[in-house]
């Protein structure tokens, strides 16, 4: 039998689900934007007629619901190639960078989590304590720029002439909050289980990739998604790292140079005093001169984009459980 709800609790339930669908939709409608203004025309981009779904026409002929494919044909077809090579680019960064940082991740949290290592408690609090205080931009990248010479002193040559790709992955691997996290789950698995491997034989290498591991998939996979999410949506460090080495920009930084070089455009059209703007303005001779820059911008936002959400659904389901069993000690 159905427990009947009093007034103030349907209300408070009325409310809730109102505003989390208002949160939702919030969330949700960037995309939805983005997606449209790629089907788009350029006249109904410029014209700002895409509202929440895509639109063809133009003030002649009229708006009206539609499906244009230009935008997605100019970044398919890319003279150099220069957006797949940065998304291949990102492919690659994403995914060593993640087993990188998932390899000395779960070693350095196996090792902090056992009681016997000496000098724990200093470790856990100089770890803690890089989440407190932060030596800031300029000596991070200062540190940055250290590692790069070492790794060009090794190779014998200078900075910028060795590949900056691999400085990305080794040197920005580190990540306080998801050690902590993994940590926390290994100290969760039982030492009954620890102490029954060990008697059987087990080496410290067996238990951990025997024990530990299969133990703490949940907290493992969401960890990897955050590193994962981290890779791939970074621009900043790889934009400052290697500004010069265009074929070794990852795709966030090739939208972001291809966005700046747009917003300069814009500027230079408004001084003209010309509205109409086109992918002309950027690639002269371009057999679709129609196609608006704007419909460019957000067909590379959607490519770049597909890669997450087709592998966020199946990670999701580990995603409570695996924050829960890592950020909860008792």
């Amino acid at each position: 039998m159905k427990r009947k709800y009093e007034v103030s609790e349907l209300i408070f339930k009325i409310v809730s689900y109102v505003f989390l669908t208002i949160f939702a939709l919030m969330c949700l409608y960037p995309l939805i934007y983005a997606l449209s203004s790629a089907f788009s025309s350029q006249a109904a981009v410029n014209n700002s007629q895409v509202v929440l779904w895509p639109v063809l026409g133009d003030a002649s002929s009229g708006y009206y619901f539609g499906l244009s494919l230009k935008a997605f044909e100019y970044v398919a077809v890319d003279q150099g190639n220069t957006f797949w090579i940065a998304y291949a680019n990102t492919l690659f960064m994403c995914g060593i960078g993640t087993v990188w940082c998932m390899i000395y991740s779960i070693l350095g949290a196996y090792a902090l989590s056992k009681k016997r290592l000496l000098g724990r408690h200093g470790f856990n609090f100089f770890l803690v304590f890089t989440m407190w205080f932060s030596a800031g931009i300029v000596p991070q990248m200062l540190n940055y720029e250290a590692t790069g010479n070492f790794f060009a002193s090794i190779a014998g040559s200078s900075y910028y002439d060795i590949d900056l790709k691999w400085l990305v992955i080794i040197a920005m691997g580190m990540n306080a909050t998801n050690i902590i996290l993994l940590r926390n789950s290994f100290e969760g698995v039982p030492s009954e289980i620890e102490e029954a491997a060990r008697i059987d034989g087990a080496t410290e290498m067996q238990v951990l990739m025997n024990v530990y591991i299969p133990m703490s998939k949940a907290t493992i996979a969401t960890v990897a998604l955050f590193f994962g999410i981290s890779r791939w949506n970074g621009y900043f460090w790889a934009m400052r790292m290697m500004p010069n080495q265009r074929f070794s920009w990852p795709v966030q930084v090739y939208i972001r140079n291809f966005i700046d070089s747009y917003s300069g455009l814009i500027k230079e059209v408004l001084e003209g005093n010309e509205w109409e703007y086109s992918i002309k303005t950027i690639r002269p001779g371009y057999e679709h001169t129609d196609v608006s820059v704007m419909s460019v911008v957000y067909t590379m936002v959607i490519c770049a984009v597909i890669p997450i959400l087709c592998i966020y659904p199946f990670i999701q389901k580990y995603f409570a459980k695996g924050v829960n069993m890592g950020g909860v000690k008792e």
